[in-house]
């Protein structure tokens, strides 16, 4: 009978187990003949000597067989076995036998993480205890510890380490180190553009090495909506601009507290019924839809931006830190967006086309002088098509004087190609062209020109001022975003712009760091309980697109966020003005223009990885903690290395640090270090 390989598996299920049992059993048999007379090659571990009589670091180890590099000849060893016994299975190593060491048991870990067993979000977990003696007792000067293993830059290198920071003198409460630079400013060739307005940072040696003090009697900011209305006196302890503008209804002092009434130099009635007046001007503003993102130049105590914020309107108010020097502050101390800035001689940190409006009430600028290079700059800032709003005596009074500057403002207007679209009582609003056709038919001789096709007007770190205009993109990107709120969530055109190495995938880049941050920013929400705590003023410091603002804003957090785009990186600045948000540029080795204690949050994720090659990692926390006020805190997502580095300066600021998984779980190669500063 001839049986094949079809039949075998057609055969009856017991035939062919009873067949596999057979072919088992002759291999097991065959195995235990061959194997049982012969040496075997075994590994083994021991407990290496150097000769010296001491162990080896590592310990136990595993050793090669005597017989690694042999080469042996087969049928003589067959023939070899069959006359000569062997006694032993294992072969000679030529050393005593050593009993093997047990391996060490496993390290107890103490992890402390979001995350549970099984890698998920989970509310139980872990806070270390907190001493209360160890902010009472903190007092001044450095002490560092030196085990002989030298430094780097002062941080924790091999044995040393910093273990308190000093604080500063109290006449350092307000420092902001590159706007109160007086030694630079005393060098200055001229100032009578503004010069001494603008950054002047100290020297690499000369910075800031100390915590800067809180004012006497400073409390937790009052918060958001009521904080916008009224600050505690004794944390922008200033008098002057009350005293100064108190018959404008810009500020007043009441008992402990400065209060808001909410009026302007020009809007003396208030902001609410000033902003009504401009949309009925020009309905096409449509503030909250059309208009997302508005610049108030010159902001006062920022009183404009504080009310557009009910109309879904994210104002960014500049002022310079001139005679009413504490502007700025009181607008930060209220919850507004703010930021120490001048029109003097450079670009503003600010990208092209990023404000679908432009204010300027009584900001006391020329804005004809040197050729009309200061309109000119807001021309780059503001977006095509949109608006520039102007609240100035020039527009009503009919002084001899004032009606030349009104003539000389319409002049350089028109030479700019805008339109003067409506004039009102004391306001005038022009709207900027969608294209560059009316600045292409002007006669060839006319001034200013348009810039140099080459020229880039997103470069603004250090740039200076340009006599020229701004060429708009042909393709019109800038021009065509969309509308608020689609604007967030939509890839906008001017993300192909970005200089980074994708190109395809640009816009499936953009959606997953949006999904990636709206994953971690709602697991924040309910683990740390995020709406529960003050995050008014956030910064975040490192911000990509801005998806961490729009996770925010899609959490409804009552805050808002200045997404900060380092110089080191691609500039995506344009990417985050386009979604509606509002942001600058900023190089992390220089100190930040803004007060001291004006921020509640802050947020840096692979910040230092990036930066640790380039900056002092201590100068960057220690800017982090002047522009961080008491109470406030800090999220620092880094590789588990960078994080190792800022925990032991984060300690000597004397913040209170907890050291966290991430949501990829315990052998993650990022750590999230969670900071609150008492």
């Amino acid at each position: 009978m001839r049986v094949d390989g079809g039949d075998v598996l057609r055969a009856p299920l017991v035939i062919r187990i009873a067949g596999f049992a057979l072919v088992a059993l002759t291999f097991f048999y065959l195995g235990k003949h061959w194997s049982d007379g012969y040496q075997q090659l075994i590994f083994f571990t021991s407990t290496e000597n150097d000769g010296r009589g001491v162990v080896a670091a590592g310990g136990s180890t595993v050793a090669l067989s005597p017989n690694f590099n042999k080469s042996f000849d087969v049928p003589a060893l067959i023939k070899g076995n069959e006359t000569q016994p062997v006694t032993e299975k294992a072969l000679d190593s030529g050393q005593p036998p050593v009993a093997a060491s047990p391996p060490p048991p496993p390290p107890a870990v103490k992890r402390y993480g979001i995350v549970d067993g099984n890698g998920t979000m989970s509310d139980d977990f872990e806070v270390g205890d907190f001493d209360p003696e160890s902010v009472e007792n903190w007092n001044n000067g450095t002490d560092t510890r030196d085990d002989g293993d030298g430094d780097r830059d002062g941080e924790k290198s091999g044995g040393f380490s910093i273990t308190k920071f000093p604080v500063c003198d109290l006449t350092l409460k307000e420092y902001i180190p590159c706007l109160d630079n007086t030694e630079a400013i005393q060098k200055l060739v001229s100032t009578e553009k503004g010069e001494r307005f603008e950054r002047h940072c100290p020297e690499k040696d000369k910075g800031l090495n100390c915590l800067v003090p809180r004012p006497d009697g400073y409390k937790t900011p009052i918060p958001w909506p009521k904080g916008r209305d009224e600050v505690w006196f004794s944390n922008v302890p200033h008098p002057r601009l009350a005293e100064d503008k108190g018959g404008q209804n810009w500020i007043k002092v009441e008992n402990d507290k400065f209060t808001f009434p909410g009026g302007g130099t020009q809007f003396i009635h208030g902001a609410d019924k000033y902003i009504d007046q401009i949309s009925q001007m020009i309905p096409e503003i449509a503030f909250g839809r059309n208009t997302r993102v508005v610049l108030d130049i010159g902001c006062g105590v920022a009183s404009f931006g504080a009310y557009l914020f009910s109309r879904n309107v994210t104002t960014l108010s500049i002022a310079p830190k001139d005679v009413h020097e504490n502007q700025i502050q009181f607008a930060l101390e209220r919850g507004v967006p703010a930021m120490v800035a001048a029109f003097a001689t450079r670009r503003l940190l600010y990208p092209s086309q990023a404000f679908d409006l432009i204010h300027c009430s009584r900001c006391r600028i020329n804005w004809t002088r040197d050729d009309g290079i200061l309109l000119l700059e807001v021309d780059r800032m503001l977006r095509a098509g949109r608006y520039f709003v102007w609240a100035a005596q020039p527009v009503y009074k009919h002084e001899v004087a004032l009606e030349q500057q009104w003539q000389e403002m319409l002049d350089l207007t028109t030479r700019l190609c805008w339109n003067l679209v409506k004039k009102e009582g004391y306001v005038a609003i022009w709207q900027k062209p969608m294209n560059n056709s009316c600045y292409l038919s002007r006669e060839e001789s006319t001034k200013p020109p348009l810039c140099d096709p080459d020229d880039n007007p997103d470069s603004v770190w250090y740039v200076d001022l340009k006599a020229c205009i701004t060429r708009l993109p042909e393709n019109g990107y800038g021009a065509n975003v969309s509308t608020w709120p689609e604007r967030l969530v939509m890839p906008p055109e001017r993300l192909q712009t970005v200089q980074i190495d994708a190109y395809i995938s640009r816009n499936e880049l953009f959606k997953a760091e949006m999904r990636y941050w709206t994953e971690i920013i709602t697991g924040y929400v309910r683990v740390f309980r995020w709406k529960e705590i003050r995050m008014r003023n956030v910064l975040d410091m490192r911000a990509g697109y801005g998806s961490f603002a729009a996770a925010m804003l899609d959490q409804q957090i009552d805050g808002w966020v200045l997404n900060v785009v380092p110089v080191s990186g691609p500039n995506t600045l344009p990417v985050i003005y386009d979604r509606g948000l509002v942001g600058v540029m900023h190089d992390w080795c220089e100190p930040f223009d803004t007060y001291p204690r004006t921020y509640d949050f802050l947020h840096a994720s692979g910040l230092f990885s990036v930066e640790r090659k380039r900056c002092n990692l201590s100068s960057i926390m220690l800017e982090m903690d002047r522009i961080l006020r008491p109470g406030g805190g800090a999220y620092i997502r880094d590789t588990v290395s960078v994080i190792e580095e800022l925990l032991p300066i984060a300690n000597a600021m004397g913040w209170i640090t907890d050291l966290r998984d991430t949501g990829e779980g315990p052998h993650a190669s990022y750590r999230l270090l969670r900071c609150d500063k008492h």
